[in-house]
């Protein structure tokens, strides 16, 4: 079974229980907002969104079970997750962790993310100049490093892995093999390794996939159902 998918499911009961159980300064059906350049503790919401002005600083995390988490431009927090919801960082962020079960991962232009950054049903994106200390992951859904940097590794079963713009992954790329739990489209994941782009690690397949590597982009290896043999090396931005 995916880490993530171990990892997401814990979220899911730690989170629920704020259904039963509201924390101290929760909102229940309605949506929370930190105004900009205001200081925080941190805020939750079961049926609602979560927002963080722009300059904002939160000391602790921001959460919501049904809703969107927003956070605006050099804005500071702890982690911030949801269940059923989107996760929108603005630009030059710095955040401690990022999760959500059902929904998407947006970092923008220059954010530091100082924790993992983990989805379930829903693609990730890393843009320019953004940094991820810890690992990348999700089992359904695209992951796409548009000029980033990820220190650990990058992992999905489903999805495709795209990086570009010199996006440079220090640990490994893992494709895992789909189970049980896994239950995501079949066709093969796409994994493209941009011009420029480094992984300094392994791509590491336990499963084919449709694997293009740049000419000018840096593998450390190809291990596991295919080897380098098997990739498709192309000139240009994109095969």
């Amino acid at each position: 079974m995916s880490k993530f998918v171990i990892k997401s499911a814990f979220t899911i009961c730690l989170l629920a229980l704020l259904v039963f159980v509201p924390v101290a300064g929760a909102s229940i059906n309605k949506s929370v907002k930190i105004e900009a350049g205001s200081e925080s503790d941190g805020a939750s919401s079961v049926n609602g969104s979560v927002t963080v002005g722009d300059g904002a600083t939160v000391t602790g995390s921001v959460s919501t079970v049904n809703g969107k988490v927003r956070v605006g431009d050099d804005a500071k927090i702890g982690d911030a997750s949801t269940v059923n919801g989107a996760l929108t960082l603005g630009t030059n962020v710095t955040a401690g962790g990022l999760e959500t079960v059902n929904g998407s991962i947006s970092v923008g232009e220059g954010a530091e993310i100082d924790g993992e950054v983990s989805a379930v049903n829903g693609g990730i994106t890393l843009e320019q100049g953004s940094t991820v200390a810890s690992h990348v992951g999700n089992v359904n859904g695209s992951i796409e490093l548009e000029g980033a940097e990820v220190r650990g590794n990058v992992t999905t079963t489903n999805g495709g892995v795209h990086l570009s713009d010199k996006s440079v992954v220090k640990g490994d790329i893992l494709i895992e093999k789909p189970s049980f739990w896994s239950f995501g489209d079949s066709k093969k994941p796409r994994i493209i390794i941009g011009p420029g782009s480094v992984v300094e690690g392994n791509i590491v397949l336990e499963r084919e996939v449709d694997l293009y590597i740049s000419e000018t982009a840096e593998v450390g290896g190809v291990k596991g159902e295919m080897s380098m043999d098997d990739a498709i090396r192309f000139s240009g931005d994109s095969p």
